[in-house]
């Protein structure tokens, strides 16, 4: 009997599979056919899960939520102390609020082992935060709206307009974290490399908004290692008529000397990172890090 129950069900999953397969292919009346059919073999399928089934059921799910909870409690306990960690940062320097969250996702694309579409999909979550942190930094004035109940709102709105500003290539990642948050925002670029013989960033091609004088500029880059880079791609957009008062560099990972660099020669300029790390080493990388952004966001 046990044997001619279990036939039964086979028989009814190889009937369920075929039935989706040929709805590929069929015309809107067969398949409103199809969909009976479905519920009818679904119900059946409900009925033949006997109360010893329920029962493991119901314990996987306690384990698993059980889970879940010393996960979460786990995680409070660490995060508590993550806002007083990392060094004294100089007063034009910000960072984003040290919560667990934003530990785990750094954690991620530091390591070494991640893929490139984790690398990916971590940084751009990150990215994201880090322009909607720099867009609070933007003036704003009040706003008063109309909402659909009948009431008046006060709010605000931001003054002046914005662009953004990539320092290629590693820069151009962080694009599309800023065209998500505003749209049909313009982004000009900027490539800075290392001269072979003076051993400073020269400049190498600029292509900027014709009005970005006018225009607050979301400096991209997300590593500031020495900030030497950073800081030639602020002189040229001040030689483009931008005030200095109205540029935000954002960053993931900034090393405590690039900031004090950028500082001690832009002090109006906004720095805004992810997360501070150490300290940099002898050949100026920033330490612990997480390697080249640039090749593991583009190459793997």
């Amino acid at each position: 009997m046990h044997t001619l129950v279990a036939q039964k069900r086979r028989w009814k999953r190889r009937k369920v599979f075929k039935l989706s397969h040929d709805a590929a292919r069929a015309s809107p009346p067969q398949i409103f056919i199809f969909i009976v059919q479905f519920r009818v073999i679904q119900r059946y399928l409900e009925r033949t899960i006997t109360p010893i089934h329920k029962r493991h059921l119901r314990k996987a799910i306690h384990y698993r939520c059980s889970d879940h909870n010393m996960a979460s409690t786990a995680l409070e306990q660490n995060g508590a102390g993550l806002a007083q960690a990392g060094p004294t940062l100089p007063p034009n320097a910000s960072r984003l609020p040290q919560t667990a969250q934003l530990d785990a996702l750094l954690t991620i694309i530091r390591d070494a082992s991640t893929p490139r579409s984790d690398f990916i999909f971590y940084s751009d979550r990150i990215i994201r935060l880090l322009v909607e942190e720099g867009l609070n930094h933007l003036p704003t004035v009040p706003q008063t709206v109309m909402t659909p109940t009948g009431f008046e709102y006060s709010g605000v709105s931001f003054q002046g307009r914005i662009c953004g500003v990539s320092i290629l290539r590693a820069g151009e990642a962080m694009e599309a974290g800023l065209r998500e948050c505003c749209r049909s925002v313009r982004i000009g670029k900027i490539l800075i490399q290392r001269d072979e013989e003076t051993a400073k960033p020269k400049l190498f091609y600029a292509k900027l908004p014709e009005d970005i004088a006018e225009r607050w500029v979301l400096l991209l880059d997300p590593m500031l290692a020495t900030g030497g880079s950073a800081i030639k791609a602020i002189e040229v957009l001040i030689e483009n008529g931008v005030k200095a008062e109205r540029i935000l560099f954002l960053n993931l990972i900034a090393s405590p000397e690039g900031l004090n660099n950028m500082y001690s020669k832009y002090p109006q300029v906004k720095v805004i990172s992810a997360w501070v790390d150490e300290r940099l080493d002898e050949k100026s990388y920033i330490i612990p890090g997480l390697g080249d952004y640039g090749d593991r966001y583009y190459s793997g």
